[in-house]
């Protein structure tokens, strides 16, 4: 595995327990805590000026970071007043970091957080599985400011469940690599500002953990890149289903793969009247004959099926496709309640939440894994559309993305995002890096839109420049 792959790492809080240990054996746990607390401090400087500070430290490792912080900012000269929730284990690092803490310490009180005019969170760290305690819940509430030390108490690292309540974090500190609930929602609103800090971990432990949970950013993959002698056929063929009354998100899907740097575009009308389709664009190729004829044209691999498509329309053509062994991306109108079967076979599928709880059920607290479970079960890559869209492929790899805009929430932008995986795919990527690509691409081409209010054609007309900002992202 590359190394520059480990920069998007995101670990789970088992994985980081195993991660803690490993660093342990070659640096002393108490300067990894020493480093941690000097981390956070040096942040709480950067961002607020001296006013009245109330550290919440827990009886854990978490607790023991808050101690340290509480050490330092007082050495700078902040009122700081410790609120103690439970005693640590004695022996444990954070016995030694509360026992080198002399000023002053209390106990639980709601009125006392209310006055305090900074809170730090240092109750309880990411891997937190059961609901937080009434009493505890009362006093986050009461926090006017607060600052999160590793995750807000109460969100789950590795799922961003909120177990019962957790406090929105002005600014969360975490250390050598963030977790997966750093990103995920719900908890990733209640985050703030995520900061990740080194604290001389050394790089090399990532190696005692099997780590499948990554950050989608360019790095994790690679486009293709252009050479002096290419053709449209080496660029890539992209074909598209098109429906026969609703004809727009086929042609977006098309306009999209056009943008983002397909070599050829064709359209398979379903309905013999083809005019809609050939005034979409001269770029355009349009498809007279029927499927089983088009489809002995072994230069077009890769597929897109769902986007405007009828129950009837996808019943016709998406087994066509699959018995051929193209390549389909399926969307959109694919997604047929309880029917997964029609889906077996399809190399990339990008529903949104409602769509794949119509075809594979209930989504639970834990989607990661749920996503995982899908596309294990359906042999292909799994995208699972959404503001933090889950990118989950069948060995396992899972990718978080975060490079997006609420711009994207507007009719046509997954019809679009399956032309742009398409046309990676059909570029010669594997199905899950073309997966993470389209879909970083895509929001890219979102965040390069300055309208308040971009129509989908407008995100399908920035794909090329998005394209471009996406190579200069990988040098």
């Amino acid at each position: 595995m590359m190394q520059d792959r480990m920069t998007f790492a995101l670990p789970t809080p088992k994985q980081m327990e195993k991660i803690d240990q490993e660093a342990a054996k070659t640096i002393a746990a108490s300067q990894l805590m020493e480093n941690a607390g000097w981390c956070v401090t040096r942040e709480i400087l950067r961002h607020y000026s001296p006013c009245r500070t109330i550290i919440l430290c827990g009886p854990g490792n978490n607790g023991g970071d808050g101690y340290v912080v509480a050490r330092l900012l007082a050495k700078e000269g902040w009122p700081v007043t410790v609120m103690a929730f439970g005693s640590p284990k004695a022996g444990s690092q954070a016995d030694s970091a509360a026992m080198q803490w002399m000023e002053k310490t209390i106990s639980p009180s709601e009125n006392d957080v209310a006055q305090a005019e900074l809170v730090i969170d240092a109750i309880f760290g990411a891997g937190l599985k059961r609901d937080l305690d009434p009493s505890i819940v009362a006093i986050l509430k009461k926090a006017k400011r607060l600052v999160a030390i590793d995750i807000p108490s109460g969100v789950d690292g590795a799922t961003g469940a909120i177990y019962g309540y957790a406090p929105h974090a002005e600014l969360t500190v975490t250390f050598f690599r963030a977790k997966p609930g750093h990103y995920l929602f719900p908890g990733k609103v209640h985050i703030g500002k995520l900061v990740i800090k080194d604290i001389g971990i050394p790089l090399r432990v990532l190696d005692c953990v099997p780590i499948s949970t990554w950050l989608n950013e360019p790095g994790l993959w690679h486009l293709p890149v252009s050479a002096v002698d290419d053709y449209k056929y080496r660029r890539g063929v992209v074909s598209i289903i098109g429906g026969a009354k609703v004809t727009g998100a086929a042609r977006l899907s098309a306009l999209s793969a056009l943008n983002s740097g397909a070599g050829l575009v064709c359209i398979f009308p379903t309905r013999q009247d083809t005019t809609i389709y050939s005034l979409s664009s001269p770029c355009l190729m349009i498809d007279h004959h029927d499927l089983e004829t088009v489809l002995h044209d072994q230069r077009r691999q890769v597929w897109v099926c769902g986007p405007g498509l009828t129950e009837n329309e996808v019943k016709e053509n998406l087994p066509q496709l699959l018995a051929s062994k193209r390549h389909v991306v399926a969307d959109a109108g694919a997604f047929l309640p309880g029917q997964s079967h029609l889906l077996k076979g399809v190399s990339i599928m990008t529903p949104h939440i409602g769509e794949f709880t119509r075809v594979f059920g209930t989504v639970e607290s834990n989607r990661i894994q749920k996503v995982q479970q899908v596309a294990k079960d359906m042999e292909c890559v799994v995208v699972l559309k959404g503001p933090d869209t889950i990118i989950a492929g069948p060995d396992g790899r899972v990718a978080i993305n975060q490079h997006a805009s609420s711009r994207l929430a507007t009719a046509g932008s997954g019809d679009v995002l399956s032309g742009v995986i398409a046309t990676f795919l059909a570029a010669g990527m594997k199905p899950w890096e073309a997966a993470c690509a389209g879909v970083w691409v895509h929001g890219q081409a979102a965040l390069l839109c300055k309208h308040d209010w971009p129509s989908a054609e407008m995100i399908a007309g920035h794909m090329g420049k998005a394209r471009d900002l996406a190579k200069i992202s990988e040098k």
